[in-house]
């Protein structure tokens, strides 16, 4: 299985083909709305703007696990985001991260990359604090190359702008 095996919905219910992606170098969020991270959808819009041309997209995964902080249905999620952070990045339908509903894609994820990258700097205090691989909070991110590697795993304190240098790299 490879991440482009994947299939995932858009946020009016269709199913969508991860590997119509091939070839791009992808960061995999799962977000909120109600969330103290969610001003970080302006650091990823700000991200995808700055190297859509090089091809980076972004997959925005809303999760309501987290305190319920995904509320409201797909459309509204989307339609909040583009509206309050002006992302043109592509959002899906919510999904599960962790548990026995977790989402295939996110299993295959946290399988590919355990752990959230470990830079002692940067580092989320929930990583610190619960070091197990499952999805620590909304605003996780993937990074995957081109050829479909998961190369990182970002925690949900890591800043979108800390990432660039990451992005640059596999670009």
């Amino acid at each position: 299985m490879t991440f482009y095996d994947f299939k995932v919905q858009n946020t009016k219910g269709i199913d969508v083909s991860l590997d119509q992606y091939k070839g791009k170098v992808l960061l995999v969020i799962n977000s909120a709305t109600k969330c103290g991270l969610t001003p970080q959808y302006a650091g990823i819009e700000k991200l995808y703007q700055n190297y859509k041309d090089k091809g980076l997209e972004v997959l925005d995964f809303p999760c309501n696990q987290f305190l319920h902080q995904a509320p409201g249905t797909n459309e509204e999620l989307k339609s909040f985001c583009q509206l309050y952070y002006g992302t043109t990045f592509e959002t899906f339908a919510k999904i599960e991260v962790n548990g026995k509903n977790a989402h295939p894609l996110y299993v295959y994820l946290k399988k590919q990359q355990p752990k959230d990258f470990n830079d002692k700097s940067k580092q989320s205090l929930l990583s610190r604090l619960f070091p197990s691989t499952a999805i620590k909070w909304n605003f996780t991110k993937f990074l995957i190359n081109r050829e479909g590697k998961v190369i990182k795993r970002f925690g949900p304190g890591f800043l979108p702008e800390d990432i660039a240098s990451y992005i640059e790299e596999v670009l």
